[in-house]
């Protein structure tokens, strides 16, 4: 029965039920508690002057929420009536249990009378503290709310179930043992709190003050009062009003407002309700049954989980250890191999040294020796040796001049060591989730009606299907190189429209898509055969300004030219003829001319026979760096054409186009040099670490530069310094010759060094990494200067 003594104690006081009323909204409260918290209302809003205009319909009448507002979810620590502005404001109390009430709004009026049946002022209203309904009172107050005689009896038994020795009521805090029990009052003291609250003096004097124990039996044994009615105080329930819910006795069937009312036998009704309430705690018990039951099943889980955190922790351990013992042997075979370089370099240096020590002993020698010769009086001895010591001082010269004062051995150690894929995957190392997985996505369809060629661009767009239930978080798009090659990706993301450029010219090409999520890729669709235009004269192609379009697609470059042409592609401008196989797809476009004869298209009042050559404009790469491949401390402005970082350590930005084909160049303009840094410029890998800077790794090929020299890094070796640096208004350009397979840099229109790198070749970037002493802004679609293309001819 412990768990039942919440439900006995009053959500105001934090005690036991004394004297408890039922409110309308069926909540218990102590009688005299409900008086400690009624709030005084204005004048129009009692149930008088409702009744008084025809609004009211009940004895008891909820108030508008929107006007009465009793309590405060923000725990302002107040309340108050909203609807006038003369309307007394309240301080807001908690009880123990934590329920918020509101003390009267102004002192009781003195009376003889107890607290419980002391009138109520005027106009009242009160707020069950459990649910916050709040109403206004009629004329007889808290008397019109029938007593919970029931909750006084359980109260009573529960009480006396306790073999606990009795404690004091009053003590705040930890009650203390009770000594005495007033039979006048009904409470229970200890000697502290009798003293204080009930002393031997006055009216109290008269009181009866017994054992706790005798108390106890007296309560036992005090009959149970009998539930009267509440408009009539003197008649005992007798029936049951059907429509209200709630007994009633004789003459409220007979004058009150219960006379039209359906009735029933009192007893019936009661039997009837304690068979219904039966049955309800019969599905209540199965539940908490069930829920005793899942307790135990959690208690269990508890324990489980800690037994597998444990044998995990172990597994996880034993893992690291593992690792870390491989790494130890790794560690010692390399340090091997360092001692025996060590030892190699040391034998040769050494032999080298006692050799010449020798030779160098031998060439004293003969020099001394010579010298001695030299001091000699006698012409002829002197000529008779002359020719043959000089014959040995020349051939010992020669000796010393033939790569013997030359070391045999370099001090440095041609020994790197390449621990960038281990510290990759250090870092990447992570747990793989062992629960079912989702299932991959399904396989991209592929929409004719809106992929296209034009000239030697292909545009292709793809759906999810229509019942596909699986989201995909991107797709992946692979295209041959014209000639029936491996497949390559041209782009990967969320787009389902890609256009890619720079394909070559009368050539067939073969693309597919697939779509991937956390669990894997999808199947490739099928197979899409798209035809490029045939090369012809500029005369035909399209023009090189803006053209309005119905839709404008993702744009990727192609991998296997050097070509970007950033302008829209025109669907409704090419017919198409579609083959369809099993396995294949295929579509062929044939161009119209847009320039046919009699078509006068001119923009920005420039006919079109004035424009640049198509050809020309082709040849050269627009771009910006790529927020989406940097590093999170770069920091974009004007388009993602100018770039500075946030933090004093280097930080890499890519550009957003690759190349892999021809000669491109591009610049990049020094907006701001602070503290003289070292910013670092070239080209790199997608994967290159963006963290360092630019050169550290194998992914990239820069030159790093101060204000006054600069070098060429590349996976972290340092080459060719060469004086000259840069400052505010510098500009630092760029030359990417993949057809030579060379990158050269330069400084304000000169070149900076020799050739940086040779023999690159594969899908390069442009990079740049900085710190945030430095700002650049790039700038792209340069030709190549006119010095470097004179000598490539030549060449």
């Amino acid at each position: 029965m412990e768990e039942m003594e919440e439900e006995l104690k009053c959500p105001v006081c934090g005690s036991f039920y004394r004297e408890p009323i039922i409110l309308p909204c069926s909540h218990n409260i102590c009688q005299a508690c409900a008086r400690n918290i009624l709030v005084q209302t204005p004048e129009s809003e009692s149930p008088q002057s409702r009744r008084a205009s025809g609004s009211g319909v009940s004895d008891y009448d909820y108030l508008d929420l929107d006007k009465m507002s009793l309590y405060s979810e923000a725990d302002s620590g107040y309340g108050s009536y909203g609807g006038f502005a003369s309307a007394p404001t309240t301080p807001c109390q908690k009880s123990p249990n934590g329920v918020r009430v509101f003390p009267p709004a102004m002192p009781p009026p003195a009376t003889h009378l107890s607290p419980a049946l002391a009138s109520v002022p005027r106009n009242s209203c009160i707020t069950c503290p459990q649910c916050h309904r709040s109403l206004i009172l009629d004329d007889r107050g808290l008397r019109g709310f029938p007593k919970n005689r029931v909750l006084e009896g359980v109260i009573d038994r529960y009480q006396q179930s306790k073999a606990a020795a009795l404690k004091c009521q009053l003590c705040e805090k930890a009650p203390k043992e009770a000594t005495v029990m007033c039979e006048q009052c009904d409470v229970f003291y200890c000697d502290p709190c009798r003293l204080r609250c009930h002393p031997p003096r006055g009216p109290l004097a008269k009181h009866r003050l017994v054992p706790p124990a005798q108390g106890r039996v007296s309560r036992r044994l005090s009959p149970r009062k009998v539930s009267t009615c509440t408009d009539h105080e003197l008649e005992n329930h007798s029936m049951y009003c059907v429509q209200c819910k709630m007994p009633v006795c004789y003459q409220c069937l007979e004058e009150g407002k219960h006379s039209s009312h359906e009735v029933k036998a009192l007893g019936a009704m009661w039997k009837l309700h304690k068979s219904q309430l039966s049955q309800a705690l019969n599905g209540l018990s199965d539940r908490a049954k069930e829920a005793k039951e899942f307790l135990v099943q959690l208690r269990n889980m508890v324990q489980q989980i800690q037994e597998n955190s444990v044998e995990f922790e172990a597994c996880l351990v034993a893992q690291c250890d593992a690792l870390i013992d491989a790494l130890n042997r790794r560690k010692a075979q390399l340090l091997a191999r360092v001692n025996k370089e060590h030892e190699h370099k040391l034998k040769v240096v050494r032999d080298q040294i006692s050799h010449c020590t020798v030779k160098l002993r031998q060439t004293t020698g003969l020099m001394e020796y010579c010298l001695e010769v030299i001091k000699e009086n006698d012409p002829s001895g002197f000529l008779q040796i002359s020719d043959a010591l000089i014959r040995r001082v020349h051939l010992t010269e020669d000796q010393w001049g033939k790569g013997t004062l030359t070391p045999r051995m370099t001090t440095d150690f041609d020994l790197s060591l390449d621990n960038s894929p281990l510290l990759q995957s250090i870092h990447q190392l992570d747990f793989v989730q062992m629960k079912a997985s989702s299932p991959v996505p399904a396989t991209p369809i592929l929409q004719l009606e809106e992929c296209c060629t034009h000239n030697n661009s292909a545009t292709l767009s793809w759906k999810q299907p229509p019942l596909s239930t699986v989201p995909a978080e991107g797709y992946i798009l692979e295209l041959d190189d014209g000639n029936g090659g491996q497949f390559r990706e041209v782009y990967v993301g969320k787009e389902t429209m890609c256009t890619v450029d720079g394909l070559h010219f009368n050539s067939t090409y073969n693309a597919r898509v697939k779509a991937f999520n956390k669990t894997g890729v999808s199947q490739y669709s099928k197979t899409l055969v798209l035809q490029t235009s045939e090369d012809t004269d500029s005369e035909e192609q399209t023009p090189p300004f803006p053209v309005p379009s119905e839709r404008m697609p993702l744009r990727r470059m192609s991998p296997f030219s050097s070509t970007l042409n950033l302008q829209p592609s025109f669907p409704g401008r090419s017919y198409f003829d579609f083959r369809s196989s099993p396995h294949q797809l295929s579509l062929h476009s044939s161009l119209q001319s847009l320039n046919a004869p009699g078509c006068n298209f001119e923009t920005q009042s420039a006919p079109y026979s004035q424009l640049v050559d198509i050809k020309k404009l082709l040849a050269v790469a627009w771009f910006a760096f790529d927020p989406g491949s940097a590093h999170s401390d770069i920091i974009f402005s004007n388009d993602n054409l100018t770039v500075t970082c946030s933090s004093y350590d280097d930080r890499v930005v890519l550009g957003k186009t690759g190349f892999s084909k021809g000669v491109h160049y591009w610049e990049l303009t020094v907006d701001r040099y602070d503290n003289h840094p070292d910013p670092a410029f070239g080209v790199a890998r997608m994967d290159v670490m963006k963290d360092v800077m630019l050169g550290k790794d194998d992914k990239a090929w820069a030159m790093y530069v101060d204000n006054n020299r600069s070098w060429f890094m590349h996976n972290n070796s340092h080459t060719n310094r060469t004086e000259g640096g840069i400052t505010k208004g510098a500009t630092i350009g760029v030359l990417l010759d993949l057809n030579r397979k060379t990158l050269t840099f330069f400084i304000n229109d000169e070149q900076q060094g020799p050739i940086a790198f040779e023999n690159v070749e594969g899908l390069f970037f442009p990079a740049v990494s900085l710190n945030r002493n430095v700002q650049v802004t790039l700038h792209t679609g340069l030709p190549v200067p006119d010095f470097y293309s004179s000598r490539a001819s030549i060449a």
